[in-house]
């Protein structure tokens, strides 16, 4: 294996926007150096005033050329930027011998570059926000508590649905507030989701005509299928004798935003790319987030397995977390586990190449402890 490139100590984190929270005060209390770019220096300096970070993070004006001049071997960089803008950065991580992290799916512009970024020693952690990210740690460790539960190399069928979403913690007639960028809501809404379902896999090109009723705790929610959940079966490592009866990854909304949204729907349907752009202004506009408003993340990620000699387990993680005046929920619920990432690429313990949150149970066990000290609570409930 190659040698890993030893983190020197600077963190530059890029972008901060609605999803960039208390993890860059984490970073600014354990990395050597961090260095905030934004889209001016100005920009830079008011959004570390905000957080009361004056002086403690560098405010820098970003162009990826200024920031590749900028770059040392063994530096971090933390793209809080929107993921097409993530293997321009990665290519200046490789060319300087610096390490890259991102809360974001892995694109195959950024799969292609990580032979050579592992090449070269360098760490490429990727989906280490909230979903993906607290999602994955939350069914890894599921995956092992079942393992250990019904045995190995036990034939057996199982469930696992993992659902999170942003959704106003005051509930309002429109049943959602923008927690990130509108544009970006409406183009998921458009991009086709595989699952499987009653045993085989299922496609829809519209996911919200698959909506269905899921109740957590009580409370009954709306939820459906997201992007592409049928290769999450081999990166969960679920042992090949265990067939999925329903493995499905997707997004929770408010009861009720089915009908709030048929408009948007109706909108989205015609797919034309200037009028969803000219939508997402219209909506943020029609349904601000104000000071006032308070979001409110929930996750819900469940494992039932049923194993051919009888044995039963039911595992399920909630985190249910309303942000406050000093952040949202969802800029806590992307920004720390992130955060916690960069600072296991800072004390070495990550490998050379693409790592996904933390991919084994082992450190998914250790990255869930570290993160309830951080704040980010969350419960666990089994029975079997």
């Amino acid at each position: 294996m190659t040698d890993l490139v030893p983190a020197n100590g600077t963190v530059h984190w890029i972008g901060a926007g609605l999803s960039t929270g208390s993890g860059l005060t984490r970073l600014c209390e354990t990395a050597g150096r961090v260095r905030l770019w934004h889209r001016t220096e100005e920009r830079a300096a008011e959004a570390l005033a905000q957080r009361g970070l004056t002086g403690r993070a560098e405010p820098r004006a970003y162009t990826l050329e200024a920031l590749t001049a900028d770059l040392a071997p063994g530096d971090v960089v933390v793209s809080m930027l929107p993921a097409p803008e993530h293997a321009g950065l990665l290519a200046a991580c490789v060319d300087r011998r610096a390490h890259f992290a991102c809360s974001s799916y892995v694109s195959d512009a950024v799969l292609e570059q990580v032979p050579d970024a592992t090449e070269a020693g360098l760490v490429v952690l990727t989906e280490a926000g909230l979903d993906p990210g607290i999602d994955h740690l939350f069914a890894h460790s599921l995956v092992a508590g079942a393992r250990e539960a019904i045995g190995e190399g036990t034939a057996a069928s199982y469930r696992l649905t993992s659902y999170c979403g942003g959704v106003p913690a005051e509930p309002n007639d429109f049943r959602y507030r923008f927690s990130w960028a509108p544009q970006g809501v409406l183009n998921a809404l458009r991009s086709p989701a595989r699952y499987i379902e009653d045993g085989a896999e299922t496609a829809v090109d519209r996911p919200w005509e698959a909506t269905r009723r899921h109740v957590v705790e009580g409370e009954a929610f709306e939820v459906y299928p997201n992007r592409d959940s049928v290769p999450f079966v081999d990166q969960y490592a679920l042992p090949p004798e265990w067939k999925p009866r329903t493995f499905v990854r997707g997004t929770l909304r408010l009861e009720g935003w089915l009908r709030a949204w048929d408009a948007v729907f109706e909108e989205l349907k015609r797919g034309d790319d200037d009028r969803i752009a000219a939508l997402a202004k219209e909506l943020a506009a029609t349904h601000p987030t104000t000071d006032a408003d308070r979001d409110r993340v929930v996750l819900a990620v469940c494992l039932e397995v049923r194993g051919a000699n009888g044995r039963t387990w039911t595992g399920s993680y909630l985190l249910d977390l309303v942000g406050d005046e000093e952040e949202s929920a969802m800029a806590r619920c992307v920004s720390r586990p992130l955060a916690l990432g960069v600072r296991h690429i800072l004390d070495g313990s990550l490998p050379p190449g693409l790592s996904r949150a933390a991919e084994t149970a082992a450190r998914s066990s250790q990255w869930l402890r570290e993160l309830a000290l951080e704040g980010v609570e969350f419960t666990l409930r089994v029975s079997q």
